[in-house]
């Protein structure tokens, strides 16, 4: 039996739930135990600058349990660093460590304490090649083991409710990240004019607030994790907007892969890894400009055989690529290798 010691940055942070939690499990019968010791009060600031220090106190205070504690494993998993932007407590823990990135976290800061985390580490595992090429530079184990679905979860529905003729565009995110939606708010304004009954829905954290988009035409849900699958499978085509920046290159497409196992056929910006996802099958359509978004779109909501299609396609690409049963074998696979 392998122990490992995980560091994550809080129950309810996506990375903990899908890049450790939900690995426990299947890793377990295969001599694998893991302990998280997730940041009792967040590794993320407060807004308020005003109450940043004491934050950062105790939150360090909160990992020192966990720190002993790694003592009796056989290796360390951090999840990025303890302290946002800061290399604090890390080198107290329990070797060999292995670092796990899913945000291309070198911008922050100039990157001095991502280099930090990656040197003193004996691994690092990244969400795609971009960040791999990034941290590869500052450490020589690097492997990619991209963000898990869990399909026996995330399936698509046994029927679509259809109270009505409605065809809803899906979107799913935090409210940090409402601004890529947003950027193409004018595309989907044209969409709702040229299919009257189509239907936007924004399942966050936070009501998102549109300038051009009539109130009538958007569904809000409160994102909770009891009925985030729900919410995906009461979508016809889930949409995944970004910009083209270094920031938006080191994302994992996990919004994507949620869709699509759940067999819905997406349209996503072909930025970083979205494009590698696209080119695995006819699971969707790239689209970069205003003009592509709405044609991409109004194809899709006018075709019911291409979404069909195209959802079963997706739904394959997952299984056999980004599924935890795929990727859990990697995952003991570089952890027993350390």
């Amino acid at each position: 039996m392998i122990r490992v010691a995980a560091f994550t940055g809080g129950v309810a942070v996506p990375s903990a739930r899908f890049r450790v939690r939900q690995y426990i499990e299947s890793l377990r019968h295969v001599g694998i135990q893991i302990q998280e010791f997730p940041a009792t009060v967040g590794s993320y600031p407060p807004r308020s600058h005003i109450t940043r220090p004491l934050w950062a106190v105790s939150s360090l205070m909160s990992r020192l349990p966990g720190i002993a504690l790694s003592y009796q494993c056989d290796l360390t998993l951090f999840q990025r660093e303890m302290l946002s932007t800061f290399v604090t407590l890390e080198p107290l823990t329990m070797k060999p460590r292995i670092l796990d990135v899913d945000d291309a976290i070198f911008l922050l800061r100039k990157g001095h304490f991502a280099r930090r985390l990656a040197q003193m580490s004996d691994g690092v595992i990244c969400g795609n090649a971009y960040l791999a090429e990034w941290f590869g530079a500052w450490n020589r184990n690097v492997t990619i083991i991209p963000t898990a679905v869990d399909t026996a979860r995330y399936v698509p529905p046994s029927r679509h409710s259809q109270i009505d003729d409605r065809k809803v565009i899906g979107w799913i995110g935090t409210y940090t990240n409402l601004r890529y939606l947003y950027a193409i708010e004018a595309a989907l304004a044209k969409v709702m004019t040229m299919i009257p009954k189509a239907q936007l829905l924004v399942v966050c954290d936070q009501f998102p607030k549109f300038q051009s988009i009539d109130p009538n035409r958007i569904k809000y849900i409160r994102w909770e994790e009891k009925i985030e699958v729900e919410s995906i499978q009461s979508m016809d085509i889930g949409i995944m907007p970004l910009e083209d920046t270094p920031w938006a290159r080191g994302k994992c497409s996990f919004k994507m892969l949620q869709y699509m196992a759940c067999g819905l056929p997406v349209v996503v910006s072909p930025v970083g890894m979205n494009a590698e996802v696209l080119a695995m099958g006819n699971v969707g359509i790239g689209a970069s400009t205003g003009g592509q978004w709405v044609e991409a779109l109004v194809s899709l909501l006018d075709n019911q055989r291409l979404r069909s299609e195209m959802g079963a396609s997706g739904r394959r690409v997952v299984e056999e690529s980004y599924s935890v049963n795929a990727l859990a074998p990697l995952f003991a696979g570089y952890l027993r290798g350390v």
